[in-house]
């Protein structure tokens, strides 16, 4: 359904997405992970074309064949929320403040399906039913309902017409974990019965391997790791995907949960990116030959492949 080939998104000299390649069928789940500023969000709003006007971008972003980076505006205009939407981070900044969200869910539904007003009120509400908002709110707006709430209502309107893709941007960030436990739910509900395939951007691998059938992980601007999720985190070959994983205490572990690992130093400024491996000043295991020797994806096992030499020369653990 959807082929990303060598993606590269610049703003000006500073390069925030650096050869990013995948794949999603439909009914799939892919996760990507990273910190912030691994250029995460820049990757999944240039699949829509979702950025400013500063952006320059490159590579090939195939939608069912056709390549929505040249695309006309008319057509994009078509897929969006029509066959691929967004979930945006941030409901609150994401629904307009004056308008009800009924209205803002029958927004697209009369745009793209040309139906009366009474059709999608009657759209809108079941949607709002299904994502557990009591139809008959409706007629609220944005300000009246909880953070988990307007999370729903957003999930509510990206499925408004029944797209095949749904780009999840952080969608359970500043959740309480039992509303982030059912916002997951719902998701995984919907992926199952739609047979929708969704991309959910997060910096929480333990969100990211409940949710998704495979992960991909980002570190300044490229995919340094992917493979199935539960594999990746249960035995990561590459040394940030470990860093990551070490970072969250694990359940009935008192050693990981008093002291858990973190990882030291700062993300690279994309814009002093040189040669190399970016990761090599913050991983304890590099060498000389990772400052200065071009790393890309190398298969690390059945379905893995990772950017780090350790795995080109059989190393990786």
């Amino acid at each position: 359904m959807l082929e990303v080939r060598d993606l590269n998104v610049s703003y000006g000299p500073a390069q925030a997405v650096r050869g990013v390649s995948f794949e999603l069928d439909r009914g799939q789940t892919l996760g990507v992970a990273g910190e912030s500023g691994c250029g995460k969000s820049t990757m999944a709003l240039s699949l829509l074309r979702l950025l400013p006007d500063t952006a320059h971008v490159t590579g090939r972003v195939l939608f069912e064949g056709e390549d929505l980076l040249t695309a006309r505006w008319a057509r994009l205009r078509a897929v969006r929320w029509n066959a691929a939407s967004v979930v945006f981070q941030g409901a609150m900044s994401a629904l307009n403040p004056v308008r009800t969200v009924g209205d803002q869910i029958c927004e697209p539904i009369l745009l793209h399906e040309r139906v009366s007003v009474k059709a999608a009120r009657r759209r809108a509400a079941e949607l709002l039913d299904a994502v557990g908002v009591p139809a008959r709110r409706a007629r609220d707006y944005p300000h009246e309902f909880s953070g988990g709430q307007r999370q729903r209502i957003m999930i509510a309107m990206a499925l408004a017409c029944r797209p095949d893709l749904i780009v999840a941007d952080e969608p359970t960030t500043a959740l309480d974990v039992m509303v982030q436990a059912q916002i997951l739910r719902l998701l995984g509900d919907l992926v199952r019965e739609s047979g929708i395939g969704v991309i959910m951007i997060s910096h929480d691998l333990a969100v990211l391997a409940q949710m998704c059938e495979r992960l991909a992980v980002m570190y300044a601007g490229r995919i340094v790791e992917t493979g199935p999720a539960r594999e990746l985190i249960a035995d990561p070959r590459h040394p940030y995907t470990r860093a990551l994983a070490r970072a969250f205490p694990t359940i009935g572990d008192p050693a990981s949960r008093l002291a858990p690992e973190g990882l030291p130093g700062d993300p690279p400024r994309i814009a002093d990116l040189g040669g190399g491996c970016a990761f090599a000043p913050r991983c304890a295991s590099a060498d000389a030959a990772c400052r200065t020797r071009s790393v890309e994806l190398w298969p690390s096992g059945r379905d893995r492949a990772a950017a780090c030499l350790r795995v080109l020369e059989g190393e990786a653990s």
